[in-house]
């Protein structure tokens, strides 16, 4: 289905939804989540019976068992909770179906503990009527949800409109900003990979799909399966919803039990153990200061400050073990900010740990829903310094308009920033000799504390301004005598000709 197909049909169930009495983005985003989660599992357990039927064994894991859900007011066979059966029912049947057996079930599928059936044990069926349950499912069938790329397309075009409503202040990180980040972390098959500002679990959804992509030897090995399945994904977000959203995203992105967590990863009481991950993905809240009677008392150890950008970097320090590293975006103002806080994690930064890139984005990364300035920082923890030299890269296209449509574009700087930084640890690369009139350039440690570790860009980059030579003012002032001259010589001309 092409791009614009499906988000015509996501248009069309978003109106149902509101023209129905659904105005909350959150819940309606919820409620068509569950919707698509239903029918992914239908088209996994028909892909592990036609497998079963080919090779005349078993099935093998099934979604649905053999039998009868006897859990719900009325028992029903388990074949009747598939999509591919309950959307052929009459729109009363389907509504009762849905409502009392296959959401119910959909809450049970999660291994006792995980954090798929926590964040799924608040979860509600909100959908109001039959007849927008019918139409929403109709609509829906359309979608296919074995195509990981579609579903990442539904999420963040869903999202969108979250963003565009202003509901609790959400805007997504763009998939291919997400994607430039991950490929210059290139996560491991041995790595375990947090994000604590998850939401709906975008950069730990790519953080997947570059592991399937590189990896293949993970899927060799039962040790390495187990690990990717369970042991290598954790996500916190405040938003129970977001938390339910992103647990049932990993789930279609073929990640069995990720820890996906409701939980303020700034406060005390949720505080986090520390040292336990090896890779930090984010794009944390900017906006706004939290109280110093709710918030972890070890983060503001190590910067004493209410502003959440600087907590969540404290955080990412406390978080990773040594030798793990970060890509995270952060506001201009971390670069260059006055206060003692900001002076203080940029100097930790720098002195106590590896920082090795700023990448400056384009401020219209995030229109239309924000017109904020951000860089993403690359470092790496080592509680023991190393720091050499740190890479700024000026990124001035990502690939689509910096206005509010945010249309393609063939300028695309995202390949070259890639390209570079792969090869700064190559032997001859030329990123040591370029001048700082460059887009990308090194800058060493010792100067940048000379700059009270300023991270700007343009505190360090050059600006070649073009010679212009001008004409000397005697040669100007007798150029204007001869034109002086001409126009007197024309007027008295005119006024002849006008007396005659």
């Amino acid at each position: 289905m092409a791009a614009d197909q499906f988000k015509s049909q996501v248009d069309k169930v978003w109106n149902a939804f509101w023209s129905n009495g659904m105005a909350n983005p959150m819940e309606v985003i919820e409620q068509v989540t569950y919707l698509l989660f239903i029918k992914r599992l239908d088209e996994l357990h028909t892909l592990a019976e036609n497998k079963a039927n080919t090779l005349g064994i078993p099935i093998e894991n099934p979604v649905f068992p053999q039998g009868t859900d006897d859990t719900a007011r009325r028992p029903r066979p388990y074949s009747d909770l598939r999509w591919s059966h309950f959307k052929n029912f009459s729109s009363e049947e389907m509504f009762e179906v849905v409502g009392q057996n296959v959401f119910p079930f959909m809450q049970r599928l999660g291994e006792e503990g995980s954090s798929y059936a926590a964040s799924m044990k608040d979860a509600r069926f909100t959908i109001p009527t039959r007849e927008l349950l019918v139409k929403a499912v109709d609509l829906l069938e359309g979608i296919p949800m074995h195509d990981r790329d579609t579903k990442g397309d539904i999420y963040e075009y869903m999202l969108g409109k979250l963003a565009s409503a202003g509901t609790n202040g959400q805007f997504r990180t763009p998939r291919h900003i997400i994607r430039l980040m991950v490929d210059m972390t290139a996560p491991t098959p041995t790595d375990t990979i947090i994000d604590p500002a998850a939401g709906t679990a975008g950069f730990l959804v790519m953080a997947g799909e570059y592991l399937r992509k590189n990896h293949p030897e993970i899927w060799a090995d039962a040790a390495s399966r187990d690990h990717f399945n369970r042991l290598a994904f954790t996500g916190f977000d405040s938003d129970a919803s977001m938390s339910r959203i992103g647990s049932m995203n990993m789930q279609l992105h073929g990640v069995e039990t990720p820890t996906i967590q409701r939980r303020d990863a700034l406060a005390e009481q949720h505080s986090v153990a520390g040292g336990d991950y090896t890779l930090v993905l984010a794009n944390p809240p900017f906006a706004g200061s939290l109280d110093y009677e709710t918030t972890a008392k070890d983060l503001l150890q190590i910067v004493k400050t209410k502003k959440t950008e600087l907590l969540f970097l404290a955080l990412m320090l406390r978080l990773l073990k040594n030798g793990g590293r970060a890509a995270v975006i952060v506001p201009d103002g971390v670069l260059f900010g006055s206060s003692k806080a900001h002076k203080d994690l940029r100097r930790m930064l720098v002195e106590d740990h590896r920082l090795e890139a700023v990448v400056k984005l384009p401020s219209g990364v995030f229109k239309p829903y924000a017109g904020v300035s951000t860089a993403i920082l690359f470092f790496q923890k080592t509680s023991s310094g190393g720091t050499d030299n740190v890479w700024f890269y000026e990124v001035k296209a990502d690939g689509f308009s910096l206005d509010d449509k945010r249309s393609p574009t063939e300028a695309d700087d995202l390949p070259d920033v890639l390209a570079r930084w792969q090869s700064l640890g190559v032997a001859g690369s030329e990123e040591a000799a370029r001048p700082r009139t460059a887009q990308s350039f090194l800058v060493p440690k010792s100067e940048i504390a000379e700059q009270g570790y300023d991270l700007s860009l343009n505190r360090y980059k050059e600006v070649v301004h073009d010679e212009v030579v001008h004409r000397a003012p005697a040669e100007i002032l007798a150029d204007l005598a001869v034109l002086e001259q001409e126009i007197a010589d024309a007027t008295r001309k005119l006024s002849r000709t006008l007396d005659a």
